[in-house]
């Protein structure tokens, strides 16, 4: 069991607005395999950014609809972790909270997190090419690439592919959220990817509390206030439990 530092307990139970950021670790604890991990068996041959684009989409969309849906059944076949649930309850007991998430699983949203700002789509949802209309899969795991019925267009997952803006309202939310809150938790990322990547730092610079879960050191390890080395999957269950005693 981590030993979690009595005045982090006391920072959170006062926290006016705990902010938390969520990355790939949160996830590989679920068994859910990082972008890069997921290349294996018939994936093996195909470097992942050159699946995750507009460009790849346009030239075979149906070889980038395969290794999709082909992920979405991996999602499918994880369930929520004990940090995922952890979180879900964290948010019952904060005066405010916001979940902040780089995954695309929907993972926090199965444990029953509210309102989560899903900074790179959702792997589970799909919108059309051409006109980004949200559409319904019929069944989830459709074989082939369909099309729009608005424009006809092909649809696609509802995901940020590589060269593209993330979406304006969920990085305008993120960015106020770090700028305002006072007490951000960085949980299993890498702290490499940006935009995401900064909103630790920008939180640290205007004053908040900033605490580090991870069993690796990150970028943000030195900046960090606080740091839990460890799964989040142990250490947040014990934050929970600590914060409601």
């Amino acid at each position: 069991m981590n030993s979690i530092p009595g005045a982090l307990i006391k920072k959170l139970r006062s926290t006016k607005h705990l902010a938390v950021l969520t990355g790939a670790g949160t996830s590989s604890e679920s068994g859910v395999p990082t972008f890069r991990e997921a290349q294996t068996g018939l994936w093996e041959q195909y470097n992942p950014q050159e699946l995750a684009t507009r460009q790849a989409f346009k030239n075979n969309p149906q070889l980038v609809w395969d290794w999709y849906q082909w992920r979405r059944k991996l999602i499918i076949e994880a369930d929520p972790n004990p940090g995922h649930f952890a979180l879900a309850e964290m948010q019952t007991i904060s005066q405010q909270f916001t979940l902040i998430t780089q995954n695309v699983d929907g993972l926090h949203q199965r444990a029953g997190s509210q309102n989560v700002v899903e900074l790179h789509g959702n792997l589970m949802l799909d919108k059309c090419f051409d006109c980004s209309t949200p559409t319904t899969k019929e069944p989830p795991l459709t074989i082939r690439v369909f099309n729009c019925p608005r424009c006809w267009g092909l649809v696609r997952p509802d995901v940020v592919w590589f060269g593209e803006d993330l979406d304006p309202d969920n990085l305008s939310l993120a960015l106020k959220t770090a700028e305002n809150c006072d007490t951000f938790i960085s949980i299993g990322t890498s702290a490499v990817v940006e935009p995401a990547a900064s909103l630790p730092s920008i939180a640290k610079e205007n004053g908040a509390v900033l605490v580090e879960i991870n069993p690796d050191s990150t970028p943000v390890t030195e900046l960090a206030d606080y740091v839990l080395k460890g799964p989040s999957g142990e250490i947040l269950p014990q934050l929970v439990d600590q914060m409601k005693a």
